[in-house]
């Protein structure tokens, strides 16, 4: 996938984290959107707290294994279970090709963590798509402390 697709795509998953607002506060709007053959399948964003995440969302939008597929979001996928099961766990275990991360979540219990959990799976991960855009969009809602 060449830079300037991975954006457009990026790009995508930032518009559609823009929908989760206001009521997916406190947690961060984030986007999420999946791609097969270059072109979008699913789409998902932050819902109430206690709801599905982004990718949550969107994977329940593709019943079978992501093999073949690459998945787009916004911020680093959760590696705990809080009220809702680790996003990171549940890509990991759908099997997808790559993910492609606009950037690190600061959370104290993330910031990096969920990025090992799918490399650990031999997920290819690339992190820092459209990163400033994505900070601009996420900083305001995200935990660093």
């Amino acid at each position: 996938m060449t830079e300037q697709t991975a954006e457009y795509f990026m790009y995508q998953a930032i518009l559609e984290g823009r929908k989760a607002l206001p009521h997916c506060h406190p947690n961060p709007p984030v986007g999420c959107i999946i791609v097969k053959d270059g072109k979008i399948i699913a789409r998902g964003h932050t819902n109430e707290p206690g709801s599905d995440h982004a990718e949550a969302m969107a994977l329940k939008q593709v019943p079978s294994h992501l093999a073949d597929l690459e998945l787009f979001v916004t911020l680093e996928p959760c590696s705990f279970y809080g009220r809702t099961p680790s996003c990171a766990k549940s890509i990991a275990k759908r099997q997808v090709k790559s993910v492609y991360v606009g950037m690190i979540d600061p959370h104290p219990k993330n910031r990096g963590a969920g990025i090992q959990i799918l490399e650990a799976k031999d997920i290819k991960v690339i992190v820092g798509v459209l990163k400033a855009e994505v900070s601009a969009d996420l900083s305001p809602y995200l935990t660093v402390d």
